[in-house]
C-alpha cells in the first residue's frame, strides 16, 4: 500500500452542537493528546478555519523560513501564522472545540450545519452555505485541469 502522505480526502456533512463542538471523521483523528491547530484564513474571500496537524503546521514554518523572503518579512509572516493558529485537541469523544468568537469569525453557528472538508494535509471547516459556493468554484475550474485528473 502507498502512502500519499495525503490523509485528509472527502468531505462530510456535519452540526456543530450548542457548544461549538463537531465532531471530526474517526480516519481524520490524531493520535490520543495530539495536537491540531485551527487556523483562520479565506480561501474565495470566503472566512473557513483550517485544522491543521503538528507536521502540517511545521511544514508551513518550514515553508516561510526556507522562502526567498527577506529576514523581516519571514519573521512578519511566521508571527501572522502564530497569531492566527490556536493550538487545542480532540477530546475523548472524537470532538473538536471550535471557539465561539472562531466559529463566528468564520460564519458558523451553535447547531449549524457545516462541512469538513479534506484538503491533504489538513482538513476544513466550513459554513454549509460558504462549502456550496466553493464547491461550485472549484467544480467550476475544470479548464485548469492540465493534468487530466478531473
Amino acid at each position: 500500500m502507498s502512502n500519499t502522505h495525503q490523509p485528509y480526502k472527502g468531505f462530510k456533512p456535519f452540526k456543530m452542537d450548542p457548544k461549538f463542538r463537531v465532531s471530526v471523521p474517526s480516519a481524520w483523528r490524531p493520535e490520543a493528546g495530539a495536537s491540531l491547530y485551527l487556523l483562520f484564513s479565506k480561501e474565495h474571500d470566503m472566512p473557513v478555519v483550517k485544522v491543521l496537524s503538528q507536521a502540517a503546521y511545521d511544514e508551513r514554518v518550514e515553508l516561510i523560513k526556507n522562502s526567498e523572503k527577506t529576514p523581516a518579512e519571514k519573521n512578519k509572516t511566521l508571527g501572522k501564522l502564530a497569531m492566527l493558529s490556536r493550538e487545542t485537541a480532540l477530546n475523548e469523544q472524537g470532538k473538536l472545540l471550535v471557539p465561539k468568537d472562531l466559529s463566528e469569525m468564520a460564519g458558523i453557528a451553535a447547531e449549524s450545519d457545516v462541512m469538513l472538508a479534506g484538503r491533504g494535509l489538513h482538513f476544513e471547516i466550513w459554513s454549509k452555505t460558504n462549502f456550496d459556493t466553493k464547491l461550485a468554484i472549484e467544480m467550476g475550474q475544470e479548464e485548469d485541469d492540465d493534468l487530466g485528473i478531473f
